[in-house]
């Protein structure tokens, strides 16, 4: 198996002449009438707690773009965003993110007193034609201390079941203990009305915690849950953890690696119990982004082809060394992966890059 390159360019370029703004976290998903969505932030710089939800269409499958503006217009000055768009078995639209409240203009979200995140709240919201228009954001109450960090994807099972997943961070209080060590996860059986909460991944490493997490259901009905996993006290990565749950999300296998060391990752289902594994790499490899075929199991995670599909000009903006805590300096990544057709693979990307900045797309074909 490998991946041949068809074309690539941008699904958003609004930020290339505005250079204090950056777009972020890309996410695509298939309407039912085979309609191409992405969803993606702006803000006006990193770290500013000021995100905009937008969502572009393209009717060819991702050849072209027309951008439909925010999804809250009348949100946007009030609260700061953050979020992804999934597809649900029944063909609805899912957005699923976080909310923190806008105090000041230009103020951070971010704490490095206290490494720490201003308090959000989770939410959802539901489309029923195709993300022209949205629900309100619905509230999802975390039952632990601390705050989140949540960019992949609600999944919603065949069976129905939404699930949810977040790395709990610290807040601007330095008195509120928060347990990092782990990815928290959510699911509801009554669409939304009621949640229970318990832990995805649980670390052993001390000094642990999560960012980037992703959970989606496999063919075979299994649950796959991973994340980029570093030790915050020296500034290291681990090889990216993967979990499975045998039921429904009740309870989770302990976290395996997945023997790939790379950062913010994504995921997407393919036949046969396998799976598709974006990530971004810029400290371990060739910098930019990877999509690997994986079968993961039990006992190992079968990477059954892994290969770089988009080159990076730069790692950070500013030549600084792309360490975690330097991810305010990043100048790419938070890859997605959507699977067109069989064969047909689409990936998205944020970058900040001498040749474009925006939301930039590599399609892609799988060759056996």
């Amino acid at each position: 198996m490998k991946f041949e390159p068809l074309n690539q360019g941008f699904v958003s370029q609004r930020t290339v002449n505005t250079p204090t703004a950056v777009a972020a976290g890309s996410r695509c998903a298939l309407t039912p009438e085979g309609d191409l969505v992405c969803t993606f932030m702006v803000q006006s710089a990193l770290g500013i707690n000021d995100f905009v939800p937008l969502l572009s269409r393209s009717r060819d499958k991702g050849e072209t773009w027309v951008e439909e503006g925010p999804l809250w217009p009348e949100l946007q000055d009030k609260f700061s965003l953050f979020g992804s768009v999934s597809r649900s078995p029944s063909s609805e639209l899912f957005f699923f993110g976080t909310s923190t409240n806008i105090d000041r203009r230009g103020e951070s979200f971010w704490s490095d007193a206290t490494q720490g995140m201003k308090q959000c709240d989770l939410y959802w919201a539901k489309s029923v034609n195709s993300g022209r228009s949205w629900t309100p954001p619905t509230v999802i109450p975390m039952q632990i201390p601390g705050t989140a960090e949540a960019p992949g994807a609600m999944c919603i099972t065949r069976d129905g079941r939404w699930l949810v997943c977040y790395a709990p961070y610290n807040t601007f209080d330095p008195k509120v203990v928060v347990d990092r060590n782990q990815v928290a996860l959510l699911y509801s059986d009554d669409h939304g009305k009621t949640w229970i909460q318990t832990s995805m991944l649980r670390f052993s490493e001390i000094h642990s915690g999560a960012a980037e997490a992703w959970i989606i259901e496999l063919t075979d009905g299994k649950l796959l849950g991973t994340c980029w996993q570093m030790d915050h006290s020296v500034d290291r990565d681990y090889p990216n953890p993967y979990a499975l749950s045998l039921d429904r999300g009740n309870t989770w296998l302990p976290p395996k690696s997945t023997g790939i060391q790379g950062q913010s990752v994504a995921l997407a289902a393919l036949p046969n119990a396998r799976a598709l594994f974006a990530y971004s790499q810029r400290k371990h490899g060739e910098r930019g982004i990877w999509l690997a075929v994986v079968k993961p199991t039990e006992s190992q995670f079968t990477v059954e082809c892994n290969q770089i599909v988009w080159r990076a000009e730069t790692t950070t903006q500013t030549d600084s060394p792309p360490e975690h805590s330097q991810w305010q300096d990043f100048s790419f990544g938070e890859p997605s992966v959507t699977l067109l057709d069989e064969e047909t693979v689409f990936v998205t990307l944020w970058c900040v890059q001498p040749s474009g900045r925006g939301i930039r797309y590599v399609r892609l074909r799988m060759v056996k």
